[in-house]
């Protein structure tokens, strides 16, 4: 069986400046997959390469089975994949509802599964705040409606660039019992995260990026178990 999501020897680059080089990563169709590593290591780069947000040389990038290598963000969006920024990028003077109606749209094969109900059952605090000006909202607010914007778009798989960021510890345990419940739905994910407490209870394996290198892979319990590794890529 070929995998969910499959890239082979991606290289990125800001103009001159090569980024990634030669990454491969791979992941399951239903698997959480969490991207390690120091600030500048590539993790937010590789999101943005897959969403085609940065040029791309190498590859291929294989999604569903199908090359998305080069293909431009809307392409690659309406193909079923969802990125939440780290930025969050919400539109202040709009309402929560008026910011998650602009996410909504069909998946890749015309399905809706997330529709707003079933969102908001597992944000229910947005129930409350759908009137309230995104402006508003405290961090933990926003990246909630962040998340619950990108799922009305019904992607397969989402691209979530350091979630917990800048949160305080309680917001942050709520959004992890939330990021859980969309697991136990089936949720195919991709997270960038520093905060391991949080990112620990949600992946099933992890790439640790070093200077735009994958410098090692395996399950959190692997990793764990190899205290050189830690150290020398993960330890801040």
């Amino acid at each position: 069986m070929s995998a969910f999501l499959d890239v082979q020897n991606l290289n990125a680059f800001y103009g001159s400046s090569h980024v990634l080089h030669d990454v491969s990563i791979s992941m399951n169709e239903g698997e959480a997959v969490l991207l390690l590593g120091r600030n500048g290591a590539g993790k937010t780069t590789l999101m943005k390469a897959l969403m085609g947000l940065v040029s791309v040389r190498g590859g291929p990038i294989l999604f569903k089975g199908t090359d998305i290598t080069g293909l431009v963000p809307h392409q690659i969006a309406r193909l079923g994949v969802g990125l939440v920024p780290e930025d969050r990028r919400m539109f202040a003077r709009l309402t929560v509802a008026e910011n998650l109606e602009l996410g909504r749209k069909p998946g890749a094969t015309g399905r809706a599964a997330w529709e707003m109900d079933r969102i908001l059952d597992i944000f229910p605090v947005l129930r409350e705040l759908r009137s309230r000006k995104a402006g508003a909202l405290s961090g933990g607010q926003q990246q909630m409606v962040a998340v619950a914007r990108t799922l009305l778009g019904n992607p397969d798989v989402v691209l979530l660039d350091e979630p917990a960021e800048g949160l305080a510890p309680v917001i942050v345990q709520e959004l992890a019992q939330q990021f859980m419940a969309l697991r136990k739905e089936g949720l195919s994910m991709i997270i960038s995260e520093q905060n391991l407490s949080f990112a620990r209870a949600l992946a099933d394996k992890a790439y640790v990026l070093e200077s735009g290198y994958v410098r090692y892979s395996g399950t959190l319990a692997e990793l764990d178990a190899n205290e050189a590794e830690w150290t020398r890529y993960i330890a801040f």
